[in-house]
């Protein structure tokens, strides 16, 4: 990828951080990323497009960052404490910036857009690899069936601390402690 359409989709991660994807305008992205106006037309075809190339680098980031946290895990046997408290570091190193918040807003916006789809699909994807690692790895039966509640579960924990502040009384690795042991 060429610096400045990477510069250009970066731009486009903080503008919808900060202002949603309402605020994503040509000439917007052209000043945030510092390029000339014309650079966004010659790298883009559309806005739709820019908004699925930003999202499809975003998942290709967060993908290498989990594949490498999957593959350090992978045939360990866990302890539930551990794991839970594994899964709470990860989610607490996720800062709110805004080129972190944009990725939440483009999800949303994947439900009205079915462009968007498979990029957060991939993106869910690789989130869902990374339970089933440590699920296998905490030898509960099935894990590829409770990856998706249990990414479920961290996401919600996730928007909860942006909206609030707080994931609230319960902490990930408690709440993901009780409900494993049920």
């Amino acid at each position: 990828m060429s610096p400045t359409r990477r510069a250009i989709l970066r731009a486009v991660l903080r503008v919808i951080g900060s202002d949603g994807i309402g605020g994503v305008t040509n000439r917007r992205i052209a000043r945030e990323a510092e390029v000339s106006l014309g650079s966004i037309t010659y790298h883009f075809d559309s806005q739709q497009e820019m908004l699925r190339e930003a999202l499809r680098m975003f998942v290709r980031e967060e993908t290498e960052r989990l594949a490498v946290l999957a593959e350090s895990r992978r045939g360990e046997v866990l302890s539930l404490e551990y794991a839970a408290e594994l899964a709470e570091q990860v989610a607490e190193s996720i800062t709110f910036g805004r080129e972190e918040i944009a990725p939440l807003e483009l999800f949303v916006h994947a439900g009205r857009d079915t462009t968007l789809r498979d990029a957060a699909a991939e993106c869910f994807a690789a989130y869902d690899e990374v339970a089933v690692s440590v699920l296998q790895g905490l030898r509960l039966p099935e894990p590829e069936k409770l990856a998706g509640p249990v990414v479920a579960m961290v996401a919600g924990m996730q928007l909860r601390r942006l909206a609030t502040g707080s994931t609230g009384s319960t902490g990930l690795a408690h709440a993901l402690t009780m409900l494993v042991r049920g």
